[in-house]
């Protein structure tokens, strides 16, 4: 793996032009994955290894980007800590059960919780297979912030204020919850590269709706933990979506990777981390809209923006349901045709 492009860039390697691949980019907008969406329901896709592998296999095979990432969800950590989580098509995750006392604390499982997630690692021993080191794979995790959110709301939210709430009014359980994910989080990670992971990501969906000092409380640290027990087995992208202000901090962690979101432009995400570390992203998915001509001159000059060195070309958050196939197209190949 040491000589794909994708690797090269997070170690700060010579390349002749940016990785490339989407994130969400196993899923929705192909009309093959939409056929096993319309005979299986969620679930059953994410803990079917061999289901798992086809749609992971999808937008490599028929986009052409530059890694696989693992067909899963954040949510499923949880759920091997012993919540149930509902995901009902279009309308996204509902948690019946929440978190808000010591009790509800003390009952979550957390010893050897990882071990509840086989299906995760059997799926990536096949991906792993099945690529055949045609490019790396990418594994992943929900942040501690993040995966708070839910399990303290329940639900997808636009504010989580009752999440928030809990953390402003219950710091000290709030803090006992963020540990206790994190320490189930690496554990998963490290299986997860065990079974053929080549990198992993951390998405920190949730955390642009803390302040700067609140993030620094109750979402950077964890990250810092995570990256800090990961970085010797693999490399780790962090992405704290919205939080900018961390970026400068976040670049001397134990991470290799940064994404943005498109809120940010290059030059000030290069200035706040000194070009110290690789950056990801920013394209934002709605621009896939656009005609194809466009959508290939706005790649380009994102590239000249961030520059091909230290740098993975991508979207700032998770390809949208309704972009053409032609279109995602039209972006990675605008990175490969990028001199």
């Amino acid at each position: 793996m040491t000589e794909h492009l994708l690797i090269k860039a997070l170690k700060g390697e010579q390349v002749n032009r940016p990785p490339v691949w989407m994130m969400r980019q196993a899923g929705r907008y192909l009309p093959d994955y939409i056929k096993l969406r319309n005979q299986y329901d969620f679930f059953t896709r994410v803990q079917t290894p061999e289901l798992a592998c086809a749609i992971t296999l999808q937008p490599v095979d028929q986009i052409g980007v530059d890694a696989a990432i693992l067909f899963s969800d954040i949510l499923v950590l949880p759920q091997a800590m012993g919540l149930e989580v509902q995901l009902v098509e279009n309308k996204g995750p509902f948690l019946p059960k929440t978190i808000t006392t010591q009790n509800d604390l003390e009952a979550l499982q957390v010893r050897d919780a990882e071990h509840n997630l086989n299906y995760v690692y059997d799926a990536l021993k096949l991906i792993k297979k099945e690529l055949n080191n045609r490019v790396p794979l990418i594994g992943f995790a929900g942040a501690p912030f993040t995966l708070l959110c839910y399990m303290v709301e329940g639900k997808g939210s636009k504010s989580f204020d009752k999440a928030k709430q809990f953390c402003f009014s219950e710091p000290e359980l709030a803090h006992q919850l963020l540990q206790k994910i994190t320490d189930v989080t690496i554990e998963y990670l490290k299986l997860q590269v065990a079974a053929g992971a080549d990198l992993v990501q951390v998405f920190d969906s949730w955390s642009g709706m803390l302040s700067p000092e609140d993030f620094k409380k109750f979402s950077q640290p964890y990250l810092e933990q995570i990256a800090e027990a990961l970085y010797t087995h693999a490399p780790v992208i962090l992405f704290p979506k919205g939080s900018w202000y961390a970026l400068k901090d976040l670049a001397n962690s134990k991470a290799s990777g940064l994404g943005l979101d498109w809120c940010i432009s290059p030059r000030m995400a290069r200035e706040a981390t000194s070009n110290k570390i690789t950056l990801q992203g920013n394209f934002d998915p709605c621009k896939l809209l656009q005609p194809i001509p466009q959508i290939k001159a706005d790649v380009k000059a994102m590239i000249n923006e961030f520059g091909t060195q230290k740098y993975i070309a991508n979207l700032g958050h998770g390809i949208l349901p309704n972009i053409p196939v032609d279109h995602a197209k039209a972006f990675v190949e605008a990175v490969k045709e990028f001199r």
